[in-house]
C-alpha cells in the first residue's frame, strides 16, 4: 500500500527555491539527502513512470512505515531552482536547514546517500542540535586519490570519466547503461522512461560542474568532530569498501554495516537489507531517548581573528582622542560585516576581533570584506581563519581550534586573509581562489600546518 506524499512543496533558501516532499506518520523524522541528482516528482507519480520511479517509491514506502520522511532536490537539480554554477557544501547546508524549518523538523535523522554523504557529514558536525542521528550510505569523505588517500582515481581520470558520462546523459545510450548496471529490464520503453528521468533531473553541464566540485571535496578533518549517533552503510562490492570502514573508524562511536551486493544505487539490489539496518539503528536511538536535543558541548565552527597592523605606531601618531575615534569607526565597520555574513562576535580586545561562523566560506568572505572596508580609514588589518572542533561554553567557543585560528592570524601579512588547510578543504565549489603559503610551525603546536592565502572570492 502506497503512502501519500501529498504535493511537491518549496522551501526558500536565500533567493533559491528548494523542492521537497514529505510523507509518513512514523514516530521518527528523517531527512533524505540524495546523491548526485534526483527528482522528487518521480516519487509522487501515480502510477510510477519507469523502473526508477517504481523502485524509489517502493523504497520510500517502506521507510515511511516507521518515519516521517522528507526528501528534497538539491539546488540546480530536479524540481528545485536551476542556478548558475554548483553550490558549495556550506550553501547546501543552508538548504537542508531551510527544508527542515518549512517541513517542521526541529531535529531529525539525516541520511546522506553517495554524493550527499559529505554534505551530511559536515551538517552533523556543524549542527548537532538539528541532527538526531546520521546515516551515510555509499559515501566517502573524499572522492579522488591523494598521497594520503589511496582510494579513488586521480582527479584527471575522474573528470575524464565524468565527461564521458555526461556525453551520454539523457540519451538512450546513457539510460541503457544505467539500467544494465542496476539489473533492470532493458526495453525500448524502460530506456525511454529513464532517459526522460535523467533529463528532468539534471543537464549534462550540471553533472560536469557537480563532479568538478566533488573532485575537490575533502571532509576527512570533520569526521572526528561528529558526536551524534552514526551508522556507515556500504555494499561489499561497491568499491572501495576499505575506505568506508576507515570512515566509520574516524567517527567517535560510529557503527559500520556491510551490506550484500555491488549496486551503488540504494533502491536496487537487496534494498530491504538497507532499510532494516536504518530502521533498527534509528528506532534503537529513539527508544533510548536519543531524539531529545542535547545542549551541544562540542561543535564544528570556523573562527576568525583580525587585528590592526601597526596599531601601536598608529596610536602614537594620532594621539589618544583621534585613535579612539578611529577604533570606534573600525569596530563599526567590522561589526557591520559580521552581521552581513552571519558571524558571531565573541570577543574584542583593543583593535582585534574574535568571531565564529557556522560556515568557512562565509567567514572568508567576511574577512575579505573587513580588509577592504577598513582601508577607507587608512589602516590595514590581517586576518586568520581555522575550522575545527570547538567547545561550546556559555554561548562562546573555546579549545585548541581557537588557539590554532589565533596562530594562523599571527602569520598573516598586512591586508591578507590567511587560512588553514582545513578551511581550504571545506570550501570546494565556493569560487574562492587560494595560493599556497607553504607550511608553518604555529606557536604552541607540535605539527606543521599548511597555510593558504586568499586571492579571490566570487
Amino acid at each position: 500500500m502506497r503512502v501519500d506524499w501529498g504535493e511537491v512543496r518549496y522551501a526558500r533558501s536565500g533567493e533559491v527555491s528548494i523542492a521537497y516532499v514529505a510523507g509518513g506518520e512514523g514516530p521518527l523524522e528523517l531527512v533524505w539527502v540524495p546523491g548526485a541528482v534526483s527528482n522528487v516528482e518521480s516519487l509522487i507519480e501515480s502510477p510510477p513512470r519507469g523502473v526508477f520511479s517504481e523502485a524509489q517509491q517502493a523504497f520510500f514506502d517502506r521507510l515511511m512505515r516507521f518515519a516521517r520522511v522528507v526528501v528534497f532536490d538539491k539546488r540546480g537539480t530536479g524540481a528545485s531552482d536551476r542556478v548558475s554554477g554548483i553550490a558549495s557544501l556550506e550553501t547546501r547546508m543552508d538548504d537542508v536547514r531551510a527544508v527542515m524549518d518549512v517541513a517542521g523538523l526541529t531535529r531529525a535523522a539525516v541520511v546522506g546517500v553517495s554524493e550527499g554523504g559529505p554534505l551530511s557529514l559536515l551538517f552533523a558536525a556543524t549542527y548537532p542540535e538539528r541532527t538526531a542521528a546520521l546515516v551515510v550510505y555509499g559515501a566517502l569523505p573524499r572522492s579522488v586519490w591523494a598521497p594520503d588517500w589511496p582510494w579513488g582515481e586521480p582527479a584527471e581520470e575522474y573528470m575524464r570519466e565524468t565527461e564521458q558520462w555526461a556525453r551520454s546523459w539523457g540519451t538512450a545510450e546513457g539510460a541503457r547503461a544505467i539500467l544494465e548496471a542496476v539489473g533492470q529490464p532493458v526495453t525500448d520503453e524502460t530506456v525511454r522512461q529513464h532517459a526522460s528521468w535523467q533529463r528532468l533531473s539534471a543537464s549534462p553541464g550540471d553533472l560536469i560542474m557537480l563532479e568538478r566540485m566533488n573532485a575537490e571535496i575533502d571532509v576527512r578533518n570533520v569526521l572526528p568532530v561528529i558526536h551524534v549517533p552514526t551508522l556507515v552503510l556500504h555494499r561489499s562490492g561497491d568499491e572501495p569498501i576499505a575506505a568506508a570502514r576507515w570512515t566509520a573508524e574516524q567517527i567517535p562511536g560510529a557503527q559500520f554495516r556491510e551490506a550484500p551486493g555491488h549496486i551503488h544505487i540504494p533502491y536496487f539490489g537487496d534494498s530491504e537489507f538497507l532499510i532494516r539496518e536504518i530502521e533498527d539503528f534509528l528506532t534503537g536511538i529513539h527508544a533510548a531517548g536519543g531524539w531529545a536535543p542535547p545542549e551541544p558541548e562540542r561543535v564544528l565552527a570556523t573562527v576568525l581573528f583580525t587585528d590592526v597592523v601597526g596599531s601601536t605606531e598608529k596610536a602614537i601618531d594620532l594621539g589618544d582622542r583621534r585613535w579612539s575615534d578611529l577604533l570606534q569607526q573600525h569596530h563599526a565597520l567590522v561589526r557591520h560585516q559580521l552581521a552581513r555574513f552571519r558571524g558571531r562576535e565573541l570577543d574584542t580586545a583593543g583593535d582585534g576581533f574574535f568571531a565564529a561562523f557556522d560556515g568557512p566560506a562565509r567567514a572568508i568572505r567576511c574577512a575579505r570584506a573587513i580588509v577592504e572596508a577598513v582601508r577607507s580609514l587608512g589602516i590595514e588589518v590581517r586576518a586568520g581563519l581555522h575550522t575545527g572542533e570547538c567547545e561550546a561554553i556559555d554561548g562562546k567557543v573555546g579549545g585548541i581550534a581557537v588557539h590554532i585560528g589565533a596562530r594562523v592570524a599571527a602569520h598573516a601579512h598586512p591586508g591578507e586573509v590567511l587560512v588553514s588547510s582545513t578551511v581550504r578543504d571545506l570550501v570546494a565549489g565556493s569560487g574562492i581562489v587560494f595560493h599556497d603559503r607553504g607550511t608553518a610551525t604555529l606557536k604552541g603546536m607540535r605539527e606543521e600546518w599548511r597555510l593558504y592565502g586568499v586571492d579571490q572570492v566570487d
